[in-house]
């Protein structure tokens, strides 16, 4: 048991003693195994089990060699991480914080060429949209670090199969994640803020306030990279057998209204220009996840059964 964290896992059927009295020479009878209903079990049987449940109770030459730790052992190296992770999330936040007012033009960009002017409409308000800036930027900056020691505290109780499976989920996570914010930043958001410009034009001036234009943009960033993970939630689904890349591709009018659905609710505005710009992407990373869950399909049937 690795870590006091596979102990659920471990665990298997134990053998009964032999009787006492007359009986006692009767050698014990073999354990019925979970997962078949034959007795005795039969060792050379191909395994049929499904990956979830090969998941909840794998084979012994899976789970790693580790040792065993206390419970407050176990809450002494949480309590470190989670401080490491908070520090770093606070140094970063105070850099950026720093920085806010650089961070601020940075994120005007996407208007500031098209004659848009904004105003601090009440007392404090730029301070406390540099305050939220920072705190976005700065959290978003730390995630590397808070990752790492998430991962380095539950990765001894992982087993093999699952630790080589979890670098490529996590690094295509980020990536994906971050992916989204570039995508929103430098198509979605200045595609849809000059739709308002230039709907607007001719008719009032643009005079935004300045939270509520950072309120939309951090939204619509924040709201891109959780909706580009779409693909990671396939590969998961797909990886523990749940389901097929067939069924994926079978349901794509469903997943056409469920992308217009979320691009409605993810999105900051109501206008369905800027919710077209998130549904399309959306359907391209569906599309893409199934095409990634082929792959592990093809990769599993080159390999045999197990």
């Amino acid at each position: 048991m690795c870590c006091g964290a596979l102990s659920w896992r471990t665990a298997r059927c134990p053998r009964p003693r032999a009787a006492v009295s007359t009986f006692i020479s009767q050698p014990s009878p073999p354990c019925v195994s979970p997962q078949t209903d034959s007795f005795p079990p039969t060792l050379d049987a191909e395994d049929t089990r499904t990956a979830v449940a090969r998941w909840l109770n794998p084979d012994e030459e899976e789970l790693t060699q580790g040792f065993e730790m206390p419970i407050w052992d176990h809450l002494d190296e949480l309590r470190e991480r989670v401080l490491v992770g908070g520090i770093a999330a606070a140094v970063a936040v105070l850099t950026c914080f720093a920085f806010s007012k650089d961070l601020v033009l940075f994120l005007e960009a996407p208007v500031a060429q098209q004659g848009v002017r904004f105003l601090q409409l009440s007392p404090g308000e730029f301070f406390f949209t540099t305050l939220k800036v920072g705190g976005y930027t700065g959290i978003l900056l730390a995630m590397p670090t808070v990752l790492y020691e998430i991962i380095a505290y539950v990765i001894p109780g992982l087993t093999r199969s699952e630790r080589s499976f979890l670098a490529p989920v996590v690094f295509g996570s980020s990536a994906l994640f971050y992916l989204g914010l570039f995508f929103s930043y430098e198509v979605l958001a200045p595609a849809a803020l000059s739709f308002f410009v230039s709907y607007a034009d001719g008719a009032v001036e643009s005079l935004w306030s300045i939270d509520q234009y950072f309120s939309f943009v951090l939204v619509l960033m924040l709201s891109t990279g959780l909706a580009f993970q779409v693909p990671v939630l396939q590969v998961l689904l797909g990886q523990l057998g749940i389901v097929s890349s067939r069924a994926m591709l079978a349901q794509w009018k469903y997943v056409v209204v469920g992308a217009t659905v979320a691009a409605a609710v993810l999105t900051p505005s109501t206008d369905p220009f800027t919710q077209t710009l998130l549904a399309v992407p959306l359907v391209g990373l569906y599309m893409a996840g199934a095409g990634a869950v082929r792959l592990i399909e093809n990769r599993k049937a080159a390999a045999g059964p197990a």
